[in-house]
């Protein structure tokens, strides 16, 4: 297979794509020694061509391929696809619209919780996916056959996973369960990223809101350097040392030399003075701008039984339409379920609510219950009559 290495070569295969009912889409990319992720290799299919682009040659432009990514006559067919989205609105500020994403359709239909696309290839197709190049050095120049052989597998494979799916979500009326979960991949807050948010990411036990203040600022911090630099957030600072100069608050840059996780020297390093600076910044931001952080709150004594039989009434629902059910509720959402009349969680919310959420209240009102006959457990309704 001949790699698409200039803009006069991809420029007629995105316009004969454009009149595709769909495209299957995935890449290839590096980011062990870098902030953003490296995009080293494209993989693109119609439904009855298939190409492999090199996004690292000197000779292409890839606007037309991106103007593919946002015609809205064409679906775009992911498999997990937030990382590639992620590369997309980074490097061209495109999110592909309209968007199907394997995975999570086959939660959908029932394939279990965050199915790999290794098992939806055997089992969709009958074929199997040659694992032996997955760890390569996707950036190193030529590519071998191999490595290209591996690749184009990706899309050639995700055309049939697409259509079988496509067709279950038809005949089973749940297309828009999966339309409401591409809302979230499609959404540019899903990519954002914001230095001023980065410390929600890491986890540490606050001593006071002076801390959470400092906390705050020599994450974003870090967040700024790693992003200018083009370098991991551990190679700046790692999250140990991040949250011990929270907690322990230095007050000058020789103060950092006292701290057990900062590296050795670095106080004699030019990033010392800016990260003294959001020390300070931290220590100075006022109180009305120190965001709260309630723990969890304590949910009401003797509700251990009814989570239980929420969870009991989830496994049910979730076998019965054969769902996935982290797709449709965690623990957390249960238990504000229990506490709560209307609990604000995605379980209470458009097709969640329609295939558990409403049984779910029923049951707190005790106008649904869990029974056994013989080996299988069932719903009835206080009036007697089965419900199913």
């Amino acid at each position: 297979m001949n790699i698409i290495t200039k803009t006069a070569e991809l420029e007629p295969v995105c316009q004969r794509l454009a009149g595709a009912g769909y495209v299957t889409v995935d890449t290839e990319f590096m980011r062990d020694s870098t902030y953003w992720p490296k995009l080293c290799l494209i993989q693109l299919a119609g439904p009855e061509e298939e190409h492999v682009i090199d996004p690292l040659s000197p000779d292409i432009d890839l606007a037309s391929f991106y103007a593919l990514m946002a015609n809205r006559k064409v679906v775009k067919v992911f498999h997990a696809a937030r990382q590639d989205i992620e590369i997309f609105y980074h490097s061209a500020k495109t999110i592909p619209d309209p968007l199907f994403d394997t995975q999570v359709a086959a939660m959908v239909c029932g394939f279990g919780d965050s199915v790999g696309y290794e098992t939806l290839v055997k089992k969709l197709t009958g074929g199997s996916v040659d694992k032996s190049s997955r760890f390569t050095d996707w950036s190193r120049r030529p590519l071998s056959d191999k490595q290209v052989k591996y690749a184009v597998g990706d899309v050639t494979h995700l055309r049939t996973i697409y259509e079988v799916l496509a067709r279950r979500l038809t005949q089973s009326d749940r297309a828009h369960w999966v339309m409401e979960e591409m809302a979230i991949l499609q959404s540019p807050d899903t990519y954002s990223l914001k230095p001023e948010e980065s410390w929600k990411r890491l986890k540490m036990r606050f001593r006071g809101q002076r801390s959470l203040a400092v906390l705050i600022e020599v994450a974003a911090w870090r967040e700024r350097q790693a992003q200018e630099r083009d370098m991991p957030r551990a190679r700046i600072m790692k999250d140990d040392a991040i949250t011990e100069i929270a907690t322990q608050i230095p007050r000058s840059a020789s103060d950092l030399d006292q701290l057990r996780a900062v590296p050795k020297g670095f106080s004699n390093s030019r990033s010392a003075a800016s990260l003294m600076e959001a020390v300070e910044r931290g220590l100075a931001m006022p109180e009305a701008d120190i965001p709260v952080i309630d723990g969890p709150e304590p949910l009401p004594s003797g509700l251990g039984p009814l989570v239980e039989l929420l969870k009991v009434l989830l496994k049910l629902k979730c076998e019965e339409h054969d769902v996935a059910q982290k797709l449709v509720a965690n623990m957390s959402d249960l238990e504000q379920i229990a506490a709560h009349e209307e609990a604000n969680v995605p379980a209470m919310k458009g097709w969640r609510r329609e295939l558990f959420g409403e049984d779910a209240l029923r049951l707190k009102r005790a106008e649904l219950a869990i029974g056994a006959k013989g080996r299988r457990i069932i719903l009835i309704d206080t009036s007697g009559a089965k419900k199913k």
